[in-house]
């Protein structure tokens, strides 16, 4: 132990350092301990303390983490994690789905009438942003490791939630059940790459040159195992197969936070790894072949499989699967034009799905329907409302006039000058399925404003009214107007 003592004085001075740029994490810890005190004193007498409370700690947090932007990359408390305008970006599209979701929570009906109440969903809200956090700013395994399985313990308690009935039920004991497999999957493969490199630090000089020592087997089996957790995580095939049965069974607003937060916070971990692995010369080998594959069978099989989908939350999970496909293809081209045309396609997709998501919300709270076949009629009775979700399904099909059409332009426009640089025929492949998949997706999503608009309605007349939910879906969609003729409002940051 006495050798240890001359590192003391030198650990806690970094600590200390480290501190100034760990804000918005120490206002996440402070609202999550907050919210738990005075949900458990003040819920009956303030319903609401936890909702403001929350709202305003994660406003904090966004203004604290657009202060970063232009700071030069940090690595702070010994290595753990590295501060940069890469894991800043991220934090800052996890505080957009963190406020999204707030007031998709504080707007939606079965939860605020449960009996457990909401406030603990505020305070895991809080945690499982602090986990996504760290996730984008991790250069630690070990570090890694616990920030995903914040996330996941987290994600697993939304889900499971309100459980009022045997979807819900069994849709959290699939999530948990699968989660935790891959979860122990991804630490043996992480503790094989501790034990191949001796170091834990992803940073490190030892670390990278014991990958470069690494025969291929080893090698590519290790990280198998890691990119097992992360696949999970982003719901990429062949890991995607909890998602229509999770995304169908939870409660809307939460179903929402999955499709986009999490995923996200897994796009970041997996560009650390390709990053590394570019860094030590392997990237366009095996490794890079099946993550292709991977990209190009998650587009096929998720627009493909949307298109049988009646429900419309189905519909929605298995639309998700190909966007992570579409997402992949622009991991190909990192660094540079790439992540930039990533980092925006995913602002787009959050504000694109949490729409979609709150206008399903809305429409079962007031019609009682979640199959496509019965919005029959719905254009006419739910004008607003329909009018938002067709500007919506229009984004997420990448047509003008909205935003969806920038995010997928750019994303193409990436990828097209990678093939013309590299003459990769994968890349020319993934191009080609998502140019495709594209035009699929106008199968499924316009089905919906087929039946809204175009069919009668059955039944007797439904009495309408618009609620904060439809103001919220109607300044979505107006974003997604706004976006394609302003994009710079986001590009200028990137």
């Amino acid at each position: 132990m006495v050798e240890f003592i001359p590192f003391i004085s030198s650990s806690i001075n970094d600590t200390l350092a480290s501190l100034a740029y760990f804000g918005s994490e120490l206002a996440l810890v402070a609202g999550f301990l907050l919210v738990i005190i005075l949900d458990l004193f003040f819920s009956k007498k303030l319903p609401q303390l936890s909702f403001g409370l929350s709202m305003a700690i994660v406003l904090i947090v966004l203004v604290q983490n657009f202060t970063l932007l232009n700071l030069k990359p940090q690595v702070l408390f010994g290595g753990m994690i590295v501060l940069d305008h890469l894991s800043v970006l991220f934090k800052i599209l996890f505080c957009l789905v963190s406020l999204i979701f707030l007031l998709f929570i504080r707007f939606n009906k079965s939860l605020q009438e449960h009996e457990k109440g909401i406030g603990d969903l505020y305070a895991i809200l809080l945690a499982v942003h602090l986990g996504m956090n760290l996730m984008a700013m991790s250069s630690n395994l070990l570090m890694l490791f616990l920030s995903i399985e914040m996330v996941s313990l987290g994600s697993y308690l939304m889900v499971g939630y309100i459980s009022k009935d045997s979807k819900q039920s069994e849709a959290s004991l699939k999530y948990v059940l699968f989660g935790s497999v891959a979860s122990a999957i991804m630490l043996y493969g992480l503790s094989l790459l501790y034990g191949f490199t001796g170091s834990l630090y992803l940073l490190e000089p030892s670390f990278i040159t014991g990958l470069q020592n690494l025969s291929q087997l080893p090698l590519v089996l290790s990280l198998t195992l890691v990119f097992v957790g992360i696949a999970f995580k982003i719901s990429a095939f062949p890991l995607h197969f909890w998602v229509p049965d999770v995304y169908q069974g939870a409660p809307s607003p939460v179903t929402a936070f999955l499709s986009t937060g999490p995923k996200i916070a897994g796009f970041a971990v997996l560009i650390k790894f390709l990053i590394l692995l570019q860094a030590i010369g392997i990237a366009s080998n095996t490794i890079f072949t099946v993550l292709a594959m991977i990209a190009i069978v998650s587009m096929i099989l998720g627009n493909f499989a949307a298109i049988w989908q009646n429900n419309s939350k189905r519909m929605l999970a298995y639309s998700s699967i190909g966007h992570t496909g579409f997402m992949f293809m622009a991991l190909f081209v990192l660094p540079g034009q790439g992540y930039k045309a990533l980092i925006f396609y995913m602002f787009i997709y959050v504000i694109m799905n949490m729409a979609a998501f709150l206008i399903l919300d809305e429409i079962e709270d007031q019609t009682a329907k979640q199959n496509i076949d019965e919005y029959s009629g719905l254009g006419k009775q739910l004008s607003i409302l329909m009018i938002c979700f067709v500007i919506v399904l229009v984004s997420l099909t990448g047509l003008p006039p909205t935003a969806g059409f920038t995010a997928k332009f750019f994303v193409f426009s990436a990828a097209l000058d990678a093939y013309n640089s590299s003459g990769s025929s994968v890349i020319l492949i993934m191009i080609i399925v998502a140019a495709l998949s594209t035009l699929i997706s106008l199968f499924y999503y316009f089905k919906i404003p087929l039946n809204a608009y175009l069919r009668e309605s059955i039944g007797t007349e439904i009495k309408t009214s618009i609620s904060p939910k439809t103001y919220l879906s109607a300044f979505l969609a107006f974003l997604l107007l706004l976006l394609i003729v302003f994009p710079s409002l986001i590009e200028q940051f990137l």
